[in-house]
């Protein structure tokens, strides 16, 4: 198993990841741009899960500076593992790996936000000592 950044090549896989993720069909070339230009962002930590040659995982992560945490925090915004590859620790080494970057670059901490119907996604966070502490709350604009 190998976790390293993403890369441009990558993008066809996650793609497919995320639509899964999210149950729906993404606008490719929007996501293709997002993808592109998060490639180049610092303040943005794509990491993927490659066994065999293959990427059976992803994980991303947003970096800002907050006023209310007067410091750095990362914010979970996906973690998609291949459902053929479940179950054998890749979701955890893919935090492993994020948890050493935060780390490394002296986060104040990682929050991540998940639909309150996915109950082994809140187990999974639980396990890696992650606490509920928030709501979530959503406007949404109905531009995509």
């Amino acid at each position: 198993m190998l976790i390293r950044p993403a890369e441009g090549r990558d993008a066809d896989t996650v793609y497919r990841f995320l639509c899964e993720l999210e149950n729906q069909w993404l606008d490719p070339i929007a996501f293709r741009a997002v993808f592109r230009l998060n490639l180049t962002n610092h303040a943005v930590c794509y990491l993927v899960a490659e066994q065999a040659d293959e990427v059976i995982g992803f994980v991303s992560c947003h970096i800002q500076y907050l006023l209310h945490h007067t410091g750095k925090v990362g914010e979970i915004q996906e973690l998609f593992v291949r459902e053929d590859c479940r179950n054998q620790r890749i979701g955890r080494q893919l935090m492993d790996a994020l948890d050493c970057i935060a780390r490394q670059q002296g986060f104040i901490n990682v929050e991540v936000t998940t639909n309150r119907i996915r109950a082994d996604t809140h187990r999974f966070y639980e396990q890696l000592g992650f606490q509920a502490t928030h709501y979530k709350f959503v406007k949404t604009y109905g531009i995509k």
